[in-house]
């Protein structure tokens, strides 16, 4: 039961040693009442970013009962149709701060709180920092349901905890909970490359993957690797617990070489701040084009990642002809399971039969200095520290549309670009905005600033732009009620709404003339009104429900219903 007025004092904050947080003591509870099964694993490899938390299945369902790991004050509470959905926010008094997130509702005194500011603000996407001991809690409360909002791609519970202070993730798994993990981690593939001018693998200046098998021993030894000059290795990996098939991120991964440790990185903790350099610590190309990630045991520039606590020689190994180089590899879990890899490496200067030719092009990029190109009627802006190293770009336009390179570079600030839309009709410009067109060709809305004649956006995604036009309004269309029915029993009403072309901006509801809470989910395209909510106490009832998308297109639907 949440109980206001508890004072919370906070303690000193954690100090970090590597491997392991030494500071407050720790008794965190469980979230659930049910055995932790992850689906997904702190620090995983996800796009542009570190996963910040773990990911416990829900039984692959919604409104579990959902714990406070321990005693603490609420000091956030975020809802928005993206991202963590519904996400609630705890700060304990030994310096941590458990963040619960997807959830369905939250608990009956919170989701009052919660409901009473949506009302006020007459919006479902909120974000609030109640007063410190406003809302306090005990161990073990039920603060919250499991669910399935945001970007969630199924029913489950995304758990982090935080540093309360620097708001640094860390591993949760590091606190006591526990999960059953007997399974040692999978490599799933072995790639060598070339790093300086001179370097080859194989006979190759190009990513070259290595096979490998299993040895009696249970390890592994990869085929025999003959290289000079410097070269570096990347894995591809996974790891999965007992009562899973999930391929979840792995914990640590070991690289020695003759007996010296190159590189030895873990997930424990990260900053929000360099989760984007996750670009630069896979293949990224590799990534774009094979929807799988190589992770790099090398530094490559640009990577400012704060993993390692071993790095020599930027993890890379200078090959001399005639030397031979005994590498091994080892992928553990926070568990201790460990998978063993030994790359025997021989020095030899062989005639390259596969070359990496670099492609020049006018387009040409300093990473620390920015970069304006002119295409047509159009302007691509690109600021220092855009990129991760010097580069050239493949820039051409055509009409309307305009090609930025490939979308196989990573990209770490946001870009600028510009069009000139004077030649467009007045009484038609205001439909017309900035897409970004995918694979299909389909435009896919970018957030457009109208000044005057020039149309700007800014992305972090190279590829086809061009300007689209959007005359038609949203859809809106019931989807478990019919007019002028009776709805007594009903606990909720539910729309459909969608929009074709640039999407949907905003919406809101009505009914008798009162505003109403209605909860958007975009991933199944509905609108829902909850009748829990008793502002009416009419028996006919008039429902108005308006929608706009991003140009402006708005549809308004009436219908009426009876309900005693």
């Amino acid at each position: 039961m949440i109980k206001k007025g508890w004072i919370f004092v906070a303690l000193c904050c954690s100090i970090w040693i590597r491997g392991q947080y030494a500071g407050p003591e720790t008794n965190f509870r469980s979230p659930l009442d049910i055995p932790l099964i992850l689906s997904g694993t702190f620090g995983e490899l996800r796009s542009n970013h570190f996963h910040s938390g773990i990911d416990i299945k829900t039984q692959q369902r919604q409104g579990l009962p959902v714990h406070a790991v321990e005693k603490g004050t609420v000091s956030r509470i975020k809802i928005s149709h993206w991202g963590y959905g519904k996400a609630l926010y705890i700060a304990h008094p030994n310096g941590y701060t458990s963040v619960y997130a997807h959830l369905q509702k939250f608990g009956p005194e919170i989701e009052a709180y919660v409901k009473s500011l949506q009302y006020q603000n007459q919006s479902y996407e909120i974000e609030v920092f109640p007063d410190f001991g406003e809302l306090t809690v005990s161990k073990g409360d039920t603060v919250a349901f499991s669910g399935n909002t945001g970007g969630s791609s199924g029913p489950h519970l995304h758990f982090e905890i935080r540093n309360s202070l620097d708001e640094k993730p860390t591993n949760p798994l590091l606190y006591g909970l526990s999960v059953r993990d007997a399974t040692n981690p999978n490599i799933a593939g072995l790639f060598a490359y070339p790093l300086s001018d001179s370097a080859q693998v194989n006979q190759s200046r190009k990513r070259t993957e290595i096979g490998f098998r299993l040895q009696a021993d249970g390890t592994y030894l990869a085929e025999p690797v003959a290289a000079s000059g410097l070269i570096g290795f990347g894995i591809e990996a996974y790891d999965r617990q007992d009562l899973a098939a999930n391929k979840n991120g792995i914990y640590r991964v070991v690289q020695e070489v003759n007996g010296k440790t190159y590189t030895d990185m873990d997930f424990d903790v990260f900053s929000f701040g360099e989760t984007r350099y996750i670009n630069t610590l896979i293949d990224y190309p590799h990534y774009a084009r094979y929807k799988s990630r190589i992770q790099k045991l090398f530094r490559t520039p640009g990577n400012r990642l704060s993993l390692y606590s071993t790095l020599y020689n930027e993890g890379k190994i200078r090959v001399r002809p005639g030397d031979g180089y005994q590498v091994e590899l080892r992928v553990s879990d926070l568990a201790g399971n460990q998978t063993v890899l030994r790359i025997p490496v021989e020095g030899k200067q062989l005639p390259v039969l596969e070359s990496a030719a670099v492609e020049k092009t006018p387009y040409f990029v300093q990473a620390d200095k920015p970069s304006s190109f002119k295409l047509g009627k159009a302007q691509v802006y690109f600021p220092a520290g855009c990129f991760y190293q010097d580069t050239f770009l493949e820039l051409a336009s055509d009409s309307l549309s305009v090609k930025l390179h490939e979308p196989s570079l990573a990209m770490h600030l946001n870009f600028t670009l510009s069009y000139d839309a004077s030649h467009l009709a007045p009484a038609e410009r205001s439909k017309y905005f900035i897409a970004r067109l995918d694979e299909e060709d389909r435009p896919q809305f970018q957030q457009t600033y109208r000044r005057g004649d020039t149309f700007t956006t800014r992305s972090r995604d190279l590829g086809r732009y061009t300007l689209a036009l959007d005359t038609v309004p949203p859809k809106v269309s019931p989807r478990n009620f019919k007019e002028k029915q009776w709805l007594t029993n009903y606990r909720y009403l539910s729309l459909r709404i969608s929009d074709d072309v640039s999407g949907i901006e905003s919406y809101s509801g009505k009914l008798n003339g009162r505003w109403i809470l209605m909860e958007y989910e975009p991933k199944s395209q509905t609108l829902t009104y909850n009748f829990d909510d008793r502002i009416l106490s009419e028996r006919q009832c008039e429902l108005e429900v308006e929608v706009t998308d991003n140009v402006g297109n708005t549809t308004t639907y009436r219908t009426e219903f009876f309900r005693r």
